[in-house]
């Protein structure tokens, strides 16, 4: 029994809530009880979001249906008691279910694109978005030259329709093995009206893909290893296996990505893969490749550039 007003332990969460939703009168208050709220619960952070109070602002912000980047003309803002229960909702789901918030309000956002997103993706992260914005001009001056590009382990479709936007004379060869992300992508694709540019595709990383025909491959693929899949925290645990699992060592998908890569490139072609924390791992497996490690904001151990003449 609870040592409070004689209730059990479920019934006493129950009050802690309805009493917020009483006290909390402004969006300040909402943001640092959701704040507090989390830090106790112990939560993980890092679908989009680095720690509690960048989340609880979006969700606060959200449910309030507030521009997100506007959070300072807000913060003083009284609430109608409707809005209150309906920004906490989101917050107790949040503590409660153990989910990326991204799940909880369906939408995802790299920079200033926002996608759909659901359990049947991995939730939207990849370095590869600041790649598209800046990190490759080094490499490739003009992306309006390129005809024909490709993103193999799209998921959700993100990756596909930023490098559709970055390359908007390109036909764009997007290619998952699960069929329910691929549905996903459709839906994000159709939003961003890009159907006639990007070609969705099912099948197992290449396959479907013309040979020779591509100036640019981009893949953000699986890359956790087994002995941090069996540590990941629930949060990433709700997210589809197949999109993080590859293999003991984390480079199966990798290895593939590499050694088919130069079938598919034509011959300036470039190969761009996010590998996370497996750059030591990578480089070890391929000590004869001349990887090149883009630096960009998060870091510049998370992203290799290869030409298809150091491929072969």
């Amino acid at each position: 029994m609870s040592t409070n007003r004689g209730l059990t332990p479920a019934t006493e969460t129950a009050f802690a809530w309805e009493n917020a939703a009483v006290q909390l009168l402004t969006v300040r208050d909402l943001i640092r009880f959701s704040v507090t709220t989390f830090e106790s619960a112990k939560l993980f952070f890092g679908h989009g979001y680095p720690g509690p109070v960048e989340e609880a602002s979006y969700l606060v912000l959200h449910a309030l249906q507030l521009p997100l980047d506007q959070r300072a003309l807000w913060l003083d803002a009284r609430l109608m008691p409707e809005e209150r229960q309906r920004a906490l909702g989101l917050v107790r789901r949040r503590v409660e279910e153990r989910v990326p918030a991204a799940y909880i309000t369906q939408e995802a956002w790299l920079g200033p694109f926002r996608f759909y997103v659901d359990a049947r993706v991995i939730v939207p992260r990849s370095f590869i978005a600041d790649a598209l914005d800046g990190g490759l001009d080094a490499w490739i001056p003009d992306f309006e030259v390129l005809t024909r590009v490709a993103d193999i382990c799209t998921g959700g479709g993100s990756l596909a329709i930023l490098l559709a936007l970055k390359c908007p004379a390109a036909r764009v060869d997007a290619v998952d093995l699960s069929a329910d992300a691929l549905s996903v992508a459709a839906k994000n694709v159709a939003d961003y009206q890009l159907s006639n540019q990007i070609h969705l595709m099912q099948g197992n990383l290449f396959e479907g893909l013309t040979h020779g025909a591509y100036d640019l491959i981009i893949s953000n693929p699986p890359y956790v290893d087994a002995k941090a899949m069996a540590e990941l925290p629930n949060e990433y645990r709700s997210e589809p296996e197949m999109a993080l699992a590859s293999g003991a060592d984390g480079l199966d998908h990798v290895r593939r990505l590499i050694a088919d890569a130069p079938e598919f490139l034509n011959a300036e072609g470039l190969l761009v893969v996010e590998i996370g924390h497996q750059r030591a791992v990578l480089e070890a497996a391929f000590p004869d490749i001349p990887f090149v490690w883009l630096d960009l904001p998060g870091g510049d151990s998370y992203v290799f550039v290869v030409r298809r003449e150091d491929l072969l």
